[in-house]
């Protein structure tokens, strides 16, 4: 049983993915992170000996730290910012108990951008499918600030390489279509994002987004859902922002809402 201001790993499991997820903390030292380069599902690293420039970041927001083993570090970091006013909790077991219980990690050396945060990203403009499920996966479990850039598609390789930012969704870039499967699929891959839950999602926003709806009979509706929503703003970022909400129940479908059905209750009605 976890002791205050503790959350075990299942409990953590539930959170991760959904807009009620906390802030992660890596405060493994260097060579623990070595040894294991993942991090918990949009997570980031900190030295444990630099809270005064953590503090602010957390300001106002949940946080879960983790080290290890969740021992020394994680606990003696999670008095002082507690002391601070900041809702910090640690992770019972640390980095070990979240990678024995098997349960979803990210390859941090994949993000080509490793210590850049927030990570920026572009591609083209007017997005439908590919291009706003990939920004709610990276905000969702790679680096929940991540900055989206849409542009016209022929400015995008200048604005990657005058902003800095990781192109994706376009031919001829590493997070893009590959074979028969889509863009989605390509950053589940580079990140080893293998989780159940995140594979199923993975084949319905592929036959949505290129249109093999035989592959899941929920393709249409999402393609339905998608257009609709292309077609009400004008905006990028505010269908980005309205796309979040679409994927977040998407996730909590496959993740535990795959067996429920709906039929109108006619017995009750006639009765």
């Amino acid at each position: 049983m976890p002791s205050p201001n503790e959350i075990t790993a299942q409990q953590l499991a539930r959170l991760v993915g959904t807009p009620d997820a906390p802030v992660l903390v890596d405060l493994r030292i260097d060579a623990d992170f070595d040894d294991d380069p993942r991090l918990l599902p949009a997570a980031f690293r900190h030295a444990f000996d630099a809270l005064d420039t953590l503090a602010p970041r957390l300001t106002g927001r949940r946080a879960v730290l983790y080290c290890q083993k969740g021992r020394k570090i994680s606990q003696g970091a999670m008095a002082l910012l507690r002391g601070l006013g900041i809702a910090a909790e640690v992770l019972e077991g640390g980095h070990y108990a979240w990678r024995d219980a098997d349960l979803p990690m990210v390859d941090a050396k994949a993000l080509p951008t490793l210590g850049q945060y927030p990570s920026r990203w572009v591609t083209r403009h007017r997005p439908k499918i590919d291009r706003i499920a990939c920004p709610w996966l990276i905000r969702r479990f790679i680096d929940p600030e991540a900055e989206f850039l849409f542009v016209p598609p022929q400015d995008i390789a200048l604005v990657a390489e005058k902003f800095g930012a990781v192109p994706f969704d376009v031919e001829g870039v590493r997070f893009s279509h590959r074979e028969d499967r889509c863009s989605f699929d390509t950053v589940l891959g580079e990140f080893d994002l293998t989780s159940a839950p995140l594979q199923t999602l993975a084949t319905v926003i592929r036959a949505a987004d290129t249109n093999r709806h035989d592959l899941a009979p929920e393709a249409a509706g999402l393609l339905a859902i998608s257009v609709g929503l292309s077609r009400m703003y004008r905006d990028d970022l505010a269908q980005l922002e309205a796309g979040m909400a679409l994927y977040d129940a998407l996730y909590r479908w496959a993740r535990d809402g795959q067996g429920e059905g709906h039929d109108w209750p006619t017995a009750s009605v006639m009765q």
